[in-house]
């Protein structure tokens, strides 16, 4: 079966290789009439009927990237070949394509640290979560919930651990959950966003903000894709009605008021995790 290779053809992609599903390639003559509009398919390949040989101007649009613009040469046959065409997103940062994204807990970690008698750091994990990410069409739109088993905390040090897991924190068997619900992003420049959503602990629920980094996308062992993102944010132990205390010779504090929470997240595409 033969295949006509006639007309405009080209492949739109985010600068990560997505294919831009809803891309539309509008073709214009010299003198900037239109001439052609096709919209790409599921692959992100967009193709034209034969045209008229000459030059003229291929303009590739889509909803939530800035237009791209190339010069078609078109042959004798009616044809010309685009290659590939990178669009970026509106507000110059990309995040993964859109749909449902699970947190991978094994490849992943979620982490606080504060401050101990004013010189060093603390630092402890939660060794138990899980989540999902959904990227929207319209980037800013999209969400994210996650839960955390608070009895999974861990700081390598099994009295302070118990300690933390009392009613002076976290008081897990009363509140064995912490949950997060991101309901949105705001740009915050390049490769960079803060998830604007809630947290709540220790029976609080009150407004957090995530310093969000996307690092990029990428194929794993078992046939699936992955998504990675870093982010940060700083709480208050007394927001979360956490305001157990000593204080010490000089005034100082034993444990810090500020907690830094870092998370490292690795989440894979679709609502299952791989079986390996």
């Amino acid at each position: 079966m033969s295949v006509n290779t006639s007309g405009v053809r080209a492949r739109i992609r985010t600068k990560d290789g997505w294919a831009v599903q809803h891309a539309v390639l509008t073709v214009t003559d010299m003198a900037g009439n239109q001439v052609v509009r096709e919209a790409a398919d599921h692959e992100g390949v967009v193709r034209t009927g034969p045209l008229a040989p000459g030059p003229y101007t291929a303009i590739v649009t889509a909803v939530g990237y800035r237009p791209a613009a190339s010069t078609a040469l078109v042959t004798a046959s009616g044809s010309a070949e685009l290659g590939v065409l990178v669009l970026a997103r509106s507000g110059g940062t990309e995040l993964p394509p859109p749909g449902p994204w699970t947190i991978d807990p094994a490849h992943s970690s979620v982490s606080a640290g504060a401050q101990h008698l004013g010189l060093s750091s603390v630092h402890g994990r939660f060794t138990e979560f899980g989540g999902r990410i959904d990227i929207a069409e319209n980037v800013l739109e999209s969400t994210v919930d996650a839960v955390i088993e608070a009895a999974s905390i861990d700081t390598a040090n099994p009295m302070r651990d118990g300690h933390l897991r009392s009613a002076d924190f976290l008081d897990v068997d009363v509140h064995p959950k912490l949950t997060y619900r991101g309901t949105g992003l705001t740009p915050a420049g390049e490769d960079r966003w803060t998830v604007r959503g809630e947290l709540a602990m220790h029976g609080v629920i009150r407004p957090v903000s995530l310093d969000l980094a996307y690092l990029g996308t990428g194929p794993d062992a078992w046939g699936g894709v992955r998504a990675s993102f870093r982010a940060t944010a700083e709480l208050r132990r007394e927001d979360f009605s956490m305001n157990y205390n000593q204080v010490v010779q000089a005034g100082i504090a034993l444990i810090g008021t500020t907690l830094r929470v870092e998370l490292d997240i690795q989440a894979v595409q679709g609502t299952a995790l791989p079986s390996a």
